[in-house]
């Protein structure tokens, strides 16, 4: 597939539904207008359990996202679309808005709901915050 220089996709990914359809119709896109796909999962370091260690949590945060990063490639693969895929680490919000940057997005695709309403009333929604703060449009999927 030939790469357009003229539009990167982002697309974060947390493995719920939301975040699955929001890939579905980024990979859409990325056929329709030959875009890049960058697929990312960001590990959120500033909340951990008391049950388990810092570097516990952690682990089990970056198996998990790798896993949802080797999903979402697979599913893209399967819809003939090629993607970069990356992991970060920090707050989820700040950590897309600089991808987005680095990259030069001109396209961030998210899911409406990623989170259960309890962590969504604490943390604030990812997407509200992404709309806020991006550096480019948004599109989110519901």
């Amino acid at each position: 597939m030939r790469k357009s220089l003229y539009m990167n996709i982002l697309v974060p990914l947390d493995g719920s539904g939301d975040s699955q359809k929001a890939l579905l119709q980024a990979c859409d896109l990325a056929k329709n207008y030959q875009a890049n796909l960058i697929l990312v999962y960001v590990v959120e370091k500033s909340h951990s359990l008391n049950l388990l260690d810092r570097k516990e949590y952690l682990e089990i945060l970056r198996k998990f996202g790798n896993k949802v990063l080797i999903k979402g490639k697979q599913t893209a693969k399967n819809k003939g679309i090629d993607v970069t895929i990356t992991m970060k680490e920090g707050n989820i919000s700040n950590e897309i808005v600089k991808l987005a940057k680095n990259k030069k997005c001109n396209l961030i695709i998210v899911g409406s709901k990623g989170l259960g309403a309890t962590a969504r009333f604490f943390l604030g929604s990812i997407s509200n915050k992404l709309a806020n703060n991006s550096p480019c449009s948004i599109l989110i999927v519901k």
